[in-house]
């Protein structure tokens, strides 16, 4: 009897499927004779999705019409369902296609066999997701910005996606258990929200998405009911709700001060923090500070018993500046997130905040849009020294005593938002408090405001003299009498750029993680490329730096010239003497056999090594002072500085004066024979390339200017020797600064050599 009623159904909806599939002609919908080539029917295809798609075509109709296209195309581009539909599918075109777009009768065989879609579940945009379905701009206006008061569960699917059907009764009951909570539901479609997958980086059906302060964290458990509620607790940050004892109560309570907010504490049965109390507290975190007690924990017990709480229902306590005793208080067993919302947001702000940045003061003091909403900001102010503790207590007091409507009281400190406190103060600062009644009139800042008269210290008198004027002020508007216009406050509370910088990158180490390990390439190729290629530019660099040699890594930069000079042109000299240096030194090599050849044999054209002579006794005394006269020429690129030791080379000045041309070096020849001179102290500018050198010898500070040129004159060298011997050897360089300077004009003698002389450092060679 019951294969016989199970036949029955069969063939009744077998014969359903015959009737709605007969009304279905895929040829009249693509506007193509029964004869059309695949080529035909492809172009025909193109053109009419170009014409329906919903992207670009707003009529109402068209989703269903382009559902129709493709269904159509489907069938027609493949020769076996074309075969099947010429020979069993000739029906009426009457039919509507909404019918028979899920459920299709394919062919008979040796059997009957039915499409894949006989098994679809029927899907339409009236179904149970549908009022959660997201579009592009709706994500980015509305959901976007929600993200930073609720946690979003997204599910990205498709219309032919069975694995989709398989987790929708855990998706269903999870969205009944989470949506009452506060945490927010969304449904992309796959294959008709492109931009909005690209956007969230899903690409493939079905996906599950956190969304948190506009991030978005995937899914990748098993789809279960528990976990979908532990994914939604993990995304959410760590410290929103604080454990509460007796050892931390007081301190908590106390915190206010600092940071500026009322505190909330939530006494229940359970030990872990309700998920409800999570979500209300990630909702209002930048105005409240959430504790939680467990009334099963023994080290809670004093605080129960002083605040006589009833440990059979859930009870919440909202405290302010008073801490001994709760400003408002909700108890009851069904808890409701609206319950929650309502009871936190009439008691988001302390009854006298002070004013830590722009935002709280738009939501403290709003501004003026008709007669009936007038608002009234009675702000103090004053300092953070002890010394105003007394006075910003009696405005408190105050505070707490004349609460109205109309009146918002609130304080700044001086120090930390000077240019407001200017404007109000009419640019002086104040070493008392001060009370100023205003009222916002505008966006852009402007107010009209009142200072009271007397300053605030917290007497009698003070607040006698304050209630007074505010009883004015609600008689006559117009009390108010001054306006200006408020700049933007500063942001007390703003991280540092450090922490800023520290929390994005703790992000995106998360996200680079997460993505590794469960193997999302596709978007972790782009972050891979950027990583390898900046080793790969680190390392390249490394090594080439290894294997080339010192000092040929600079590159030499051509000097820019308008005009081509000769190295003889005294105006080109003259020109880079002007330079300022690039250092805040003068780098100054020896001489030695392995710098000879590069730093004067083979010395670049146009370029002049300035070598000074030296012993090891005169080396640190002679190497300062000449530093300090070379320094301001040392931004010339052509100049190089270098000196040599005597003591290793003692035969290299020798010969190199006896190799100079002429009747000059004979006399120095002959000279040099007679006795052994006294080198120290001699600078020589040595032309490389041309083979030439100017010579400096030292002299008294006190000596005629003139003498200090008469380098080219050896008729007086003796005298000079006797002289050198006798001088101190810090003074032997006092006139090389005159000396750089002719040699840059290009007005020293040059004394010319055949050839350099080896630097040979055996002292005892002649």
């Amino acid at each position: 009897m019951r294969y016989r009623k199970l036949s029955v159904l069969l063939h009744l909806q077998i014969v359903h499927l015959v009737n709605t599939a007969s009304d279905y002609d895929p040829y009249k919908i693509l506007g193509v004779s029964r004869s059309a080539s695949q080529a035909e029917i492809k172009r025909a295809y193109k053109s009419l999705a170009r014409e329906w798609h919903p992207d670009k075509n707003k009529d109402p109709k068209a989703e269903d019409m382009f559902i129709k296209i493709s269904k159509s195309y489907e069938i027609l581009s493949n020769e076996e369902r074309r075969s099947n539909f010429d020979r069993y599918g000739q029906m009426d075109d009457n039919q509507p296609f909404g019918q028979s777009q899920h459920q299709g009768f394919r062919s008979f065989h040796n059997s009957f066999y039915f499409d894949e879609s006989f098994f679809h579940f029927p899907r339409s945009r009236d179904f149970a997701d549908s009022k959660y379905l997201l579009h592009h701009a709706q994500f980015n206006s509305d959901v976007l910005p929600d993200s930073h008061r609720r946690p979003y569960l997204i599910k990205v699917t498709s219309e032919w996606c069975f694995a989709c059907i398989h987790i929708e009764p855990v998706w269903k009951e999870t969205v009944q258990e989470l949506e009452p909570l506060g945490v927010g539901i969304g449904v992309v479609d796959l294959g008709y929200e492109r931009r909005l997958v690209n956007q969230l980086g899903a690409h493939r059906a079905p996906s599950i998405i956190g969304l948190v302060n506009g991030r978005v964290t995937f899914f990748h458990q098993a789809v279960v009911r528990e976990h979908l509620r532990q994914f939604i607790e993990d995304l959410m940050p760590n410290k929103l709700v604080e454990k509460i004892t007796d050892n931390n109560y007081l301190s908590f309570l106390d915190s206010w001060h600092a940071e500026n907010k009322p505190s909330v504490l939530l006494f229940d049965q359970v030990p872990v923090v309700p998920l409800l109390y999570k979500l209300t507290a990630f909702a209002f975190r930048d105005y409240v500070r959430f504790g939680f007690v467990d009334q099963g924990d023994m080290h809670c017990t004093r605080l129960l018993r002083q605040f006589n709480i009833n440990t059979y229902a859930p009870t919440m306590l909202l405290f302010k500046e008073y801490t001994e005793k709760p400003v408002d208080i909700i108890q009851a067993r069904g808890m409701k997130r609206q319950i929650m919302d309502e009871f936190v947001s009439n008691n988001k702000f302390l009854q006298v905040p002070r004013l830590v940045n722009q935002q709280l003061f738009d939501e403290l003091c709003p501004v003026k849009q008709f007669h009936r909403r007038r608002k009234y900001c009675v702000l103090l102010i004053t300092g953070e020294d002890p010394a105003f503790v007394a006075g910003n207590k009696a405005f408190l007091d105050f505070a707490s005593a004349n609460r109205k409507d109309i009146l918002r009281f609130a304080y700044v400190y001086q120090s930390q938002q000077q240019p407001l406190c200017h404007v109000l103060l009419h640019n002086q600062a104040s070493l008392s408090p001060q009370v100023v009644i205003l009222e916002r009139r505008s966006q852009a800042g402007k107010v009209l405001y009142r200072s009271v008269s007397g300053g605030w210290n917290g007497s009698e008198e003070d607040k006698y003299r304050l209630h007074e004027q505010l009883e004015l002020l609600q008689k006559d508007p117009a009390y108010l009498s001054s306006d200006a216009t408020l700049p933007e406050l500063n942001n007390e509370m703003a991280p540092i750029f450090i922490i800023q910088w520290m929390n994005a990158a703790y992000d995106y180490i998360i996200q680079i993680y997460d993505d590794l390990l469960y193997s999302n390439w596709r978007e972790m190729m782009p972050i891979l490329s950027l990583i390898f290629s900046a080793l790969f530019i680190l390392f390249g660099t490394v090594i080439i730096q290894a294997f080339s040699e010192p000092g040929e890594n600079k590159p030499r930069k051509p000097k820019p010239r308008e005009q081509p000079q000769t190295e003889n042109d005294p105006t080109s000299r003259a020109s880079t003497s002007s330079r300022p240096p690039k250092k805040d030194f003068v780098e100054v090599t020896e001489l030695t056999d392995i710098t000879y050849i590069s730093n004067l044999v083979k010395l670049m054209p146009g370029h002049i090594n300035v070598v000074l002579v030296l012993a090891n006794v005169s080396k640190n005394a002679l190497l300062r002072k000449f530093a300090k006269e070379v320094f301001s020429f040392s931004g010339t690129q052509t100049l190089h500085f270098s000196f040599l030791n005597i003591d290793k080379h003692c035969n290299w000045m020798p010969s190199l004066l006896r190799s100079t041309s002429g009747v000059a070096e004979s006399k120095a020849q002959s000279d040099e024979d007679e006795e052994t001179s006294d080198y120290t102290g001699h600078v020589l500018a040595l032309n490389g390339h041309k083979k030439y050198f100017c010579l400096f010898r030292p002299v008294f500070t006190g000596d005629d200017p003139n003498d200090s040129s008469s380098e080219s004159s050896f008729s007086s060298d003796n005298r000079r020797k006797s002289r050198s011997r006798s001088r101190s050897i810090h003074h032997k360089l006092d006139r090389l600064g005159l000396w750089m300077e002719r040699l840059m004009e290009g007005t020293l003698p040059r004394l010319h050599v055949p050839a350099w002389p080896s630097l040979d450092e055996n002292p005892n060679t002649s």
